[in-house]
């Protein structure tokens, strides 16, 4: 059990590229979502926008500009994952903020991850990510994540009324995944369940309406 508290913090689409995932989201939630920035550590980039005060909505693609310094995160140098996203982007993983993320993973029984600095631009956070840049629970369980002190990088993105309602995620052992996180988050938005496969799913209110994106 994760003793420090956990908030949720952004949602990650990925793609093979940005245009990919871009489109995704618009077709989704209806709006265009803005350019983020790069990561040069991990030859990623992103587009940003605000899901509601503090959460934001993440897309996220190669860079094949730029030489990853190590294994990308969101197991985007995955075949299995490449030849998914092949298909169509998709919400794959959530991000849970906490305030000590060494410590948070120090309490974690099972490898998530080790704690990485990343950079976009002039922001600097601490974000865990295994070795071999997978996602625990394939993205069921939240990546972990560690800001700087200060206003949450949200503050400063697009807001285009836009608002997590529920994130629903199925997992095959979701009633493990609920015994460590039930008692993590007091936000009655994350709704966990059994199920045969791997699902994460976001409704969204939006300025046209509830939106589902998966």
């Amino acid at each position: 059990m994760i003793a420090s508290r956990a908030s949720l913090d952004h949602l990650t689409v990925a793609a093979l590229t940005l245009e990919q995932g871009i489109a995704h989201v618009q077709r989704a939630l209806g709006v265009a979502i803005p350019p983020g920035g790069s990561h040069p550590l991990m030859a990623t980039h992103n587009h940003l926008m605000q899901l509601g005060s503090g959460i934001f909505l993440e897309v996220i693609a190669p860079d094949h500009t730029v030489t990853p310094q190590r294994t990308r995160w969101f197991g985007l140098d995955d075949p299995r994952m490449r030849a998914s996203l092949k298909n169509s982007p998709r919400l794959i993983s959530w991000v849970a903020r906490v305030p000590d993320l060494a410590q948070a993973l120090r309490e974690i029984h099972g490898a998530i991850g080790e704690v990485v600095a990343v950079t976009r631009g002039p922001l600097t956070w601490l974000i865990s990510v295994p070795r071999d840049g997978s996602m625990p629970f394939d993205g069921a369980f939240p990546t972990l994540i560690e800001w700087p002190v200060g206003p949450h990088p949200s503050s400063r993105m697009a807001d285009f009324g836009c608002q997590l309602e529920e994130l629903s995620i199925e997992h095959p052992e979701g009633g493990r995944l609920s015994q460590v996180l039930d008692p993590v988050f007091t936000d009655d938005r994350i709704v966990i369940s059994i199920g045969n496969s791997i699902q994460i799913r976001a409704t969204i209110k939006t300025p046209s309406g509830k939106r589902e994106l998966t």
